[in-house]
């Protein structure tokens, strides 16, 4: 008992003097390297905030875009399924900090039995006995605290993720919202020039009924007419498959929100003003790369984990408890039973096995590494991109809102003529042509001003902040 008191003492001792080691790289958050001002930015811009941010959706004024965006944050299936690996990784960090602590379990037992009477006594035995046992590893080279800095680590990166889910599904249902009102408008578009090539068509028809034109304008005129009413079908596909991945994006089934999305609207306009803030503020506030991050830190955190395996580990384990030959006898003053074991263990010979090990999560730290640079490049370049893509499409619809005022003018000026025999029937159909042309690219245009601005939403992180994140994804108690 005194060698084990001993060997206690000692142990306790060289915790408390190496109870601060934690052996492997300490880490260093990396800071990434951004532009002072984005370079693509030619439209008015007012500075963004985390709060303008979070609710991005509200700027461009549509209720019913609002109503579906928040029904995807609640019910999409992405989002669900990250809020569970969130829930994972909370209770994987919960396992990690049971470490520190030593663990305790009770046992007991009763024995009763008797020997052969032709080889032994023939006499019954009886043993009942009953303990309370615990064990502690030492953390003296820090293994435990890096795995736990992992974990830890890995449930921030899980929780930003939770946000990056919100984020990219907050703008896949404003997308194919705004697609889906860009084929409503042009499968309108195509109608009204449909009827317009009818009202030709019949144009033609009456003047041929009084010899004025041959049988050739009205073949013209009804291939004009045909070939528009061609182009109804292929939107209305185009619509209803819009249609349905909203709903799915809304955790629904195909067809369930028809009712809701038939309902035209005009398409949402872009702001004037947009907000947009700096690219070191749009680093900060994308949430796939504060994951990025913490999963190098996490990465970094588990080279010690791998280092301290190479090192001497050190482990206390007791026991007290009781034992009689009799359950009554339990109770007695002689009964008591008590152990103590100190023990070490330290890696002789594993044939370069564990350094191999310390190596190999070396370079899984570095690629995790390469990978939150690829993730600070990517966003970067998403927001220039977008940029770009507004203020171009912006230029694009004016031009084209221009040419199609003039199309519309130009086509009814040439019917007016050909019905006053002064044009041939090819004039009217390549104005009626060129209406139709420019029309569709009109709302086209449009619609990709919309989709830009929501893409550099998006890119700056646009979806979520503090105050508009759930409950459960903030929530960073051990």
């Amino acid at each position: 008992m005194n060698v084990l008191r001993a060997c206690t003492l000692i142990l306790l001792a060289l915790t408390g003097l190496t109870g601060c080691v934690s052996v492997g790289p300490d880490y260093i958050p990396p800071v990434p390297e951004a532009p002072a001002a984005w370079s693509r930015l030619d439209s008015p811009a007012d500075n963004a905030t985390a709060a303008d941010l979070g609710s991005w959706w509200h700027n461009l004024d549509d209720p019913l875009l609002s109503e579906l965006v928040h029904e995807a944050l609640d019910a999409n299936l992405d989002v669900r399924s990250a809020r569970a690996r969130l829930k994972e990784a909370r209770a994987r960090r919960a396992v990690a900090l049971a470490g520190f602590f030593p663990t305790v379990s009770a046992s007991g037992s009763g024995n009763r039995s008797q020997s052969s009477r032709e080889t032994g006594s023939g006499l019954t035995r009886e043993l009942y006995s009953g303990s309370l046992d615990a064990g502690w590893e030492l953390d003296v080279f820090g293994g435990t605290r890096r795995g736990y800095e992992a974990a830890d680590a890995d449930f921030e990166s899980s929780r930003a993720e939770l946000h990056a889910a919100r984020v990219s599904i907050a703008a896949e249902a404003a997308l194919s919202y705004v697609e889906m009102r860009a084929l409503q408008e042009r499968l309108r578009i195509a109608r009204d020039n449909l009827a317009s090539q009818t009202e030709t068509l019949q144009l033609t028809q009456w003047r041929a009924q009084a010899g004025l034109v041959d049988s050739q304008d009205v073949a013209q005129a009804r291939s004009n007419r045909e070939q528009t009413r061609s182009q109804i079908p292929v939107l209305e596909t185009s619509l209803a498959e819009t249609q349905h991945s909203l709903e799915i994006l809304l955790g629904k089934a195909p067809g369930s929100l028809r009712a809701r999305l038939d309902v035209e609207a005009e398409l949402p306009a872009v702001p004037e003003r947009i907000a947009v803030g700096i690219p070191a503020d749009t680093l900060r506030q994308r949430p796939d790369i504060r994951a990025a991050e913490r999963t190098l830190a996490a990465e970094t955190a588990r080279v010690g984990v791998a280092e301290a395996a190479r090192y001497p580990s050190f482990n206390i384990s007791g026991s007290i408890g009781l034992e009689a030959l009799t359950f009554k006898a339990l109770g007695g003053g002689e009964a008591g039973t008590s152990s103590l074991l100190a023990g070490i263990t330290v890696p002789i010979f594993e044939a370069g096995r564990l350094k191999s090990q310390v190596e190999i999560q070396d370079a899984v730290r570095e690629q995790a590494l390469v990978a939150y640079e690829k993730a600070v490049l990517a966003a970067l370049q998403e927001v220039e991109n977008a940029l770009i893509s507004l203020a171009r499409s912006r230029e694009r619809a004016q031009a084209l809102g221009d040419a199609a005022d003039a199309a519309r003018s130009a086509a009814n000026m040439a019917r007016l003529r050909y019905g006053s025999g002064l044009i041939d029937f090819q004039s009217v159909l390549d104005t009626e042509r060129s209406v139709r042309t420019i029309e569709d690219s009109l709302a086209s245009a449009r619609a990709d001003g919309v989709l830009a601005l929501i893409r550099l939403y998006k890119a700056m992180g646009g979806g979520w902040s503090p105050q508009t994140a759930p409950a459960q994804a903030v929530e960073d108690t051990p």
